[in-house]
């Protein structure tokens, strides 16, 4: 028994020091580092602990049939949340509260049959939301209201007959780029109020395999998209039917047979509403930043709308108490930017005489200051440069000097005599031996002229008698010694 604990001990050891070991991982579930997987574990209700640390609880394929308010306030992370294949068929009031960082929520393959208004309340973070494949029959009007963040909602494979299109505006939902409605039960839709949809939702629109009727109001909207090259009609150009006069007998496919709407008067096509593209614009806080709103529309009767993921729509009314100002043209001015005021910032340039509107986005970075006491590298390198440079230039053009007048140093290394008779063939066996045995590098020096060997060999001279006199005090000296 000893031996086991022994040899288990590092294992719970680390178990203690790991980050939110101390909440236990459901017996049902599997937890791997931020997710939480307790998918096809037959649950009739909710673990009644989850770890705190989630960022992804997949509970898809149970038998859930409620969940209580505020089911998931415990779980401040919680990012992506599956509950798809369940047994679903309404959400409490309050189901989602503290919950609001939720970006993708899964509830397709349910049993929903009305989406209430209050479902998806203080997800203002919420950015995919999938309700396919359940028993929709309505969508209440305000069910999208909050949801500013939202990128694309799946409502297709339901019985949905009508749908809150009034509720989506550029303002609301600045970001929407996916609706699909496919497969449902809708027949006569406001058309006023899907042409009134942001341009980039029409773009993202999916109405096929419904129950339309076939009427001028109708045919223009798709005529329209047709005309302007839409995926969501290009892609499933045999899927779009309407029936005539009401009866599902007689369906035609519209966009592949017009012969039947020669006699309606289709509107003047007008211009798509244009995304210029994303730029990045990335600062120091503290400094000040101005983010241009240029656009494919000109004129001087233009009004322009800032929206940001972080603060919301930005008015002039609500920029009084900031240090960010808008100018005429449309320009915002964040006067000392911080890093809480990072994000996506979107304007919408609208001229309203010719109905055309076009989106100008700016993804802002806000960086930290440096810290107290760095130094810049650029201007470290640029130093050494210029020393180097200083260097090599010294190096090239101050020279020793070498003018007749400047006395020359007395060598005192020792100069050795040329003397032919002393050469031994570089290919003899000899030579060979102490080229192997001393690898030296030898340099050349110049031929010497006549006058230049006089002077060496009086300099010869000189240092040999002073050797011989140093020699013989050295003798004496040693005498000396040795009588001693």
């Amino acid at each position: 028994r000893r031996s086991r604990l022994g040899s288990g001990s590092p294992l719970l050891v680390l178990l203690l020091v790991l980050p939110g070991s101390e909440e236990a991982c459901p017996s049902v579930c599997l937890c791997l580092s931020d997710t939480v997987s307790c998918s096809s574990s037959g649950l009739t209700k909710l673990p009644l602990s989850l770890p705190s640390f989630s960022v992804t609880l997949d509970l898809s394929h149970n038998y859930l049939s409620w969940l209580f308010p505020a089911s998931f306030k415990k779980m401040p992370r919680l990012e992506n949340l599956r509950m798809a294949h369940n047994q679903l068929d309404s959400l409490a009031e309050g189901v989602f509260r503290n919950a609001s960082g939720l970006r993708h929520l899964d509830l397709s393959s349910n049993k929903l049959h009305v989406v209430e208004q209050h479902y998806f309340q203080g997800l203002w973070r919420l950015e995919e939301l999938l309700l396919f494949n359940n028993k929709i029959t309505q969508v209440e009007g305000g069910t999208l209201s909050g949801l500013s963040s939202l990128k694309k909602a799946y409502f297709s494979i339901n019985q949905i007959t009508d749908f809150p299109f009034f509720s989506i505006r550029d303002h609301s939902h600045p970001f929407l780029t996916m609706l699909d409605l496919s497969s449902n039960r809708m027949s006569r839709l406001p058309w006023e109020d899907v042409k009134a949809l942001p341009g980039l939702v029409q773009r993202g629109l999916y109405l096929h395999n419904n129950s339309l009727i076939c009427d001028c109001s109708m045919y223009s909207v798709f005529w329209h998209w047709d005309l302007r090259g839409y995926n969501s009609l290009r892609d499933f150009a045999d899927e779009h039917t309407c029936s005539v006069e009401g009866n599902p007998r007689a369906s035609i496919r519209f966009l592949r047979h017009s012969r039947f709407f020669r006699n309606c008067t289709v509107e003047k096509p007008v211009s798509l509403p244009v995304t210029v593209l994303l730029s990045h614009v990335t600062v120091t806080e503290g400094q000040r930043v101005r983010l241009d709103c240029q656009t494919p529309l000109s004129g001087t009767e233009l009004s322009f709308t800032w929206l940001s993921t972080g603060k919301g729509r930005l008015t002039r009314a609500s920029m009084n108490d900031t240090l960010m100002s808008m100018f005429d043209n449309g320009t915002l001015e964040i006067g000392a930017a911080k890093v809480n005021d990072s994000g996506l910032y979107v304007c919408t340039a609208a001229d309203v005489k010719q109905a055309l509107n076009a989106t100008r986005e700016v993804n802002v970075t806000v960086l930290p200051p440096p810290p107290p006491g760095s130094f810049n590298t650029g201007y470290t390198t640029l130093l050494g440069c210029v020393v180097t440079t200083i260097g090599v230039l010294a190096y090239l053009y101050m020279t020793p000097c070498r003018c007749g007048w400047c006395k020359q140093p007395r060598s005192a290394i020792p100069i050795s005599t040329y003397d032919p008779s002393t050469l031994t063939p570089v290919f003899s066996p000899s030579a060979r031996d102490k080229i192997n045995t001393h690898k030296h590098v030898a340099f050349m020096e110049p031929t010497r002229t006549n006058k230049q060997i006089g002077l060496l060999f009086q300099t010869n001279k000189k240092d040999a008698v002073s050797l011989n006199a140093n020699r013989k005090n050295y003798n004496s000296s040693d005498k000396y010694l040795q009588q001693l």
